[in-house]
């Protein structure tokens, strides 16, 4: 199926497409000021150009800068990937001074698994949460799509979450006391990252931090019509993205769904999840339906549903209100399921 036959599909009435959610004042100020709503499109011809420019714009913290000037202990470590696989890379940070096993975030970046590093998310990561929680975080450098398809991704993801736990003892870190995380793409990967270990008998997560995860390929939400050239990140965007980590297995049927945790059909067992989107963003209907399917299948979950937010709001307006209410709550969250 390709990015146009996704674009045509029926769904819902197309006068309601057109209908989105107003906007939080502060943020549609925001947005307003960076440019505008939704950005240009991804798309299958200029995702090379994108990806480019993206490892061009976004810059790298070093090690040296991660370390804040000896606040932290940062260290980058390469470890065994999937059998047959190439070695992954983990970053590991945490507050310096501290001694004794500290519960962990692992956690997993977004950018549509087509961007992103594991580096340019960890300043706020050890700013947010690292201090203020006592916690370490390890952050996963995941390969990106096109160059590598599903379940590569994964499974490097997956490779460095049992590392990082059967070392526990050498990062210092509770192995009985992690969550997995992540945000867009990020969170879509803590989702399957969730399922896969829960059926590969693997470690045990005590949670599964999963902010406005990347869940469906299939693209026939309501929300994901509706904001279709609206939100930062629309449908065109997304049916780019998941093509490009699919390939020949994009919109099939039998797709599994440690590649799309929309399409499980089990999600018992699995550790308590917080679970956030926007309103006015394309992904608020994947992620409202997983949390009551979680709940469904007699898990936990909880859900905030933030009034007035696009995709990635936080990130571009961290300072206003509806981003620091979404802060305490995440942040409240973690201490009590990090609770020894």
């Amino acid at each position: 199926m390709s990015v146009d036959d996704m674009r045509s599909e029926a769904g819902p009435d197309p006068a309601a497409r057109n209908v989105s959610p107003p906007l939080d004042p502060e943020l549609g100020a925001a947005l307003a000021g960076s440019g505008g709503g939704a950005r240009e499109p991804f798309t299958p011809e200029n995702l090379a150009a994108r990806q480019e420019r993206d490892s061009s714009a976004r810059p790298r913290p070093t090690v040296r800068e991660l370390r804040a000037d000896g606040r932290f202990e940062v260290d980058e470590l390469r470890v065994p990937g999937a059998p047959g696989g190439p070695d992954v890379t983990l970053v590991s940070a945490r507050p310096a001074g501290i001694t004794g096993p500290l519960p962990l975030l692992y956690y997993m970046h977004g950018g549509g698994m087509i961007m992103g590093n594991a580096w340019s998310v960890l300043p706020r990561l050890l700013r947010e949460w690292a201090l203020p929680l006592g916690l370490a975080v390890v952050s996963i450098e995941y390969r990106l799509a096109p160059r590598v398809r599903y379940p590569d991704p994964l499974e490097d993801c997956y490779a460095g979450f049992v590392r990082a736990v059967a070392h526990a003892d050498g990062l210092g870190i509770d192995a009985d006391r992690v969550v997995v995380g992540g945000k867009s793409a990020g969170g879509g990967l803590a989702a399957a990252l969730a399922l896969l270990t829960r059926d590969r008998n693997g470690p045990v997560p005590v949670g599964q931090l999963l902010l406005c995860p990347m869940l469906d390929d299939r693209g026939n939400t309501f929300s994901s019509h509706q904001m279709a050239g609206v939100d930062t990140w629309d449908r065109t965007s997304n049916a780019t993205a998941w093509q490009a980590l699919l390939g020949d297995r994009y919109g099939a049927a039998d797709l599994p769904p440690y590649a799309a945790p929309a399409r499980a059909t089990d999600l018992s067992g699995l550790p308590p999840a917080y679970i956030e989107v926007g309103s006015a963003e394309t992904f608020r209907d994947e992620g409202v339906a997983y949390a009551n399917a979680i709940w469904q299948a007699g898990g936990r979950a909880e859900l905030h549903v933030w009034p007035g937010a696009f995709h990635g709001f936080d990130t571009l307006a961290p300072r206003a209100a509806l981003s620091r209410d979404a802060l305490d709550a995440r942040t409240r969250w973690l201490r009590r399921v990090l609770r020894p």
